[in-house]
């Protein structure tokens, strides 16, 4: 078995030099995330100069030169090696003798991002992160599906919406979430971003990310194999003069040229191939700026039907492509949709090979580079060959698996959308991506059921009807909360219970119990620390059960525009369960005895609602937001809290100033104190925090829920 000789890695921006990680994925140093992994190219010289036959024909059998540390981790369905041919009556139809076609179609998805998908979620395997989120134009959401099945990755992909429904059906099929963004794909980028920071889930960075990169190298190196094998000879390897791709953000060129950079390194192949970038002339901010000489590329608004390509802000990304033009030749041009359509129906006519519109302008580009003889007659060109996807037709995987999110209400998609117009869309996306699954033998209940929560909030509701379906959708689709009926044939909601709470994947998801069974003692006793409430069917209004699921998903309601403090506290539940696990009635004296109160000193409405909900689903606590800086002190002086968790960053008032005014009240004094913000402290801010006997900090975008919960449980005690 083969090992990695990866050996660091180093910032492509500040140029520092980084010890490698599974998981590593910005510079500590100027937290830029693009990074490039650097090996021992001279051990693995010695290993590939004799040539690599008697390897395994997939990506794989260029081990030594992945980011992958542990081959156990490896996540493959058998990708890369694919074909690379001659396209004679491409040759014959342009009168250029040395045209090549590099087939990716063969890949498992038919496309070249199954590369990026499998060495990103080997990559993650070898981390150990089982949740991803992904923006994409389609190919790469197609392909991270399929291997995130494969390796019990859940996974949620942003889409814009001018990507085909087909693909987004398709991705959906691999049991993928697929939300759909009216925007920008820049927009959905930002959205999905968000997304992952708020959840805590793993963002995939694409062509930035070191796994990314480094597998679309491989096309190089089989590249660098075949085309020596075709032209016959002793070599085992051989350069071509050109390589042609069409780019949405660059990360195949980027990878290919740094693939191609270690075989001249490794002394393998006598030249640098220059790199001949094509994008479609609705959405080309790389050849705008190539072709106008600059260094660097000014974002654009896509115009066109070929959606696949339309990332409008390549950012660095055309800088590493700009350089290795400079300095190895290479050329930027631009094709219509129409060239693009008529180079795919060519294509098909006379090479027999059918490829979808994006795969397409690479030929379209092919045809412009040797019309304006800026291909030479006597050059070698490869033409990548690309996506071809299967179209998932609407009775196979219905449209209602899409969740769609709007950033504002026009139906122009524009480059910049206000912040309230972002946070307006993330709290629908909140409401959106929530899913409950309803146990109950009786259809009717449960479509009733579904009807309420439906009509105040677009959850997903899916329904069971008896606890062994009910198990198996629980455990298919990990909802968020799990509403179910005691009294069901066969099994029974205690044994359901049970069931759900030994399984460590199902374990922590909450369940509010709905029953017209009468409840024994023994029957509280089985339930006590089970479930989030106990609900006696006659015995509450539908508006009190209504409000405490959205409660229990969401934390408290949507706030107004009000600048007084919120109380934050559940209080519909027919039985409450306290801290020592006992089932209660809600007024009781024990459960007002248990709830523990929390000043939450915050003006970010999502960011009270987030830390809330992480607090309440462990711990019976009161907490009453205070949304601005001039009312904590009276707020905190009429709750007397056990516990003030404060930000820093406040409209009116600094979190400094309030933390000293609390410290000077000799009644306020002796509160504890923590404090969950954003803002990056100096070593000076953290002394003030420290001197003030603030107990922690805690970074909103790194927060870990566990320990947080841990450490307010421990000061309260």
């Amino acid at each position: 078995m083969w090992q990695s000789y990866l050996s660091s890695v180093t910032c492509l921006e500040c140029r520092q030099s980084i010890t490698y990680r599974p998981g590593l994925d910005s510079c500590p140093g100027c937290g830029s995330t693009w990074l490039d992994a650097r090996y021992d190219y001279e051990t693995v010289a010695e290993i590939w100069r004799a040539g690599l036959s008697d390897r395994p024909a997939s990506l794989w059998r260029y081990g030594e030169l992945l980011p992958i540390t542990d081959p156990t981790g490896i996540n493959s369905m058998g990708e890369g090696f694919t074909p690379l041919f001659r396209a004679t009556k491409l040759q014959e139809r342009l009168e250029h003798p040395a045209i090549f076609i590099k087939d990716e179609r063969q890949s498992p998805t038919s496309s070249f991002k199954d590369r990026q998908a499998a060495v990103a979620t080997s990559s993650m395997r070898v981390a150990g992160i089982t949740e991803c989120v992904l923006a994409s134009t389609g190919n790469a959401a197609v392909a991270y599906a399929a291997y995130c099945a494969r390796a019990d990755i859940k996974l949620w992909i942003f889409l814009t919406s001018m990507v085909p429904a087909a693909k987004m059906r398709e991705a959906a099929l691999y049991g993928a979430e697929v939300i759909k963004v009216a925007g920008t794909y820049d927009q959905a980028k930002k959205v999905a971003e968000d997304f992952a920071v708020r959840r805590g889930i793993h963002l995939d960075k694409g062509a930035k990310a070191i796994p990314g990169k480094e597998s679309m190298k491989t096309v190089a190196f089989e590249i660098a194999e075949e085309l020596a094998c075709l032209q016959g000879g002793d070599r085992k390897w051989a350069a071509p003069d050109w390589y042609i791709q069409a780019v949405s953000g660059g990360i195949g060129p980027i990878g290919v040229q740094k693939g191609f950079e270690e075989l001249y390194t490794m002394g393998l192949i006598d030249r640098v191939p220059k790199i001949a970038v094509i994008q479609v002339s609705g959405c080309s901010p790389m050849v705008r700026a190539f072709q106008a000489n600059r260094p660097t590329a000014e974002p654009v608004v896509p115009e066109t039907r070929i959606t696949v390509l339309s990332t409008g802000a390549p950012g660095f990304g055309y800088e590493l492509l700009y350089q290795a033009a400079q300095t190895y030749g290479g050329y930027m041009e631009s094709v219509t949709d129409d060239e693009a359509f008529e180079a795919m129906r060519q294509l098909a006519k006379t090479e027999g090979v059918s490829v979808e519109p994006a795969t397409a302008v690479a030929f379209a580009g092919l045809e412009k580079l040797v019309a304006q003889a800026i291909i030479k007659p006597e050059e070698t060109v490869i033409v990548n060959c690309s996506g071809h996807t299967f179209p998932v037709e609407k009775h196979i995987m219905a449209e209602e698996n899409i969740l769609d999110v709007r950033l504002s209400s026009s139906t122009e998609i524009k480059p910049d959308v206000p912040l309230d117009g972002l946070r307006a869309a993330l709290k629908r996306l909140d409401d959106q991506v929530k899913t409950i699954v309803v146990i109950d033998d009786n259809p009717m209940d449960s479509r009733l059921i579904r009807r309420l929560l439906q009509a105040k909030k677009p959850y997903r509701v899916f329904e069971a009807h008896n606890a062994y379906d009910g198990l198996k959708t629980v455990r298919e689709r990990l909802p968020d909360l799990v509403v179910s009926d005691l009294s069901m044939p066969e099994m029974d909601g205690f044994a359901l219970l049970e069931e759900l709470k030994q399984d460590p994947l199902t374990a922590s998801i909450p369940v509010i119990v709905i029953s017209a069974k009468e409840l024994s003692l023994e029957d509280e006793r089985r339930l006590a620390g089970q479930t989030s409430s106990v609900w006696l069917k006659g015995s509450f209004s539908t508006k009190d059960l209504v409000e405490h699921v959205v409660t229990t998903l969401s934390g408290p309601p949507p706030e107004p525009d009000s600048p007084g403090p919120r109380r934050i506290h559940v209080e519909t539940q027919e039985l409450v369960r306290t801290k020592d696990g006992q089932l209660v009635p809600k007024n009781s004296p024990a459960a007002d005895h248990q709830a523990k109160r929390i000043v939450l000193i915050e003006d970010n409405p999502m960011d009270a609602r987030l830390i809330s909900r992480i607090l309440q689903m462990d711990l019976p606590l009161d907490i009453v937001r205070v949304p601005n800086g001039q009312d904590a002190l009276p707020v905190v002086r009429q709750e007397k809290p056990h516990l003030i968790a404060l930000d820093l960053n406040l409209p009116d008032r600094s979190g400094f100033q309030i933390l000293t005014d609390l410290k000077q009240d000799k009644e306020l004094d002796k509160i504890p104190i923590i404090v969950i913000t954003s803002k990056d402290l100096s070593e000076a801010e953290r002394e003030v925090l420290k001197s003030n006997d603030v107990r922690s900090v805690w970074q909103k975008g790194e927060l870990d829920r566990q320990k947080l919960i841990a450490e307010v449980e421990a000061e309260l005690i």
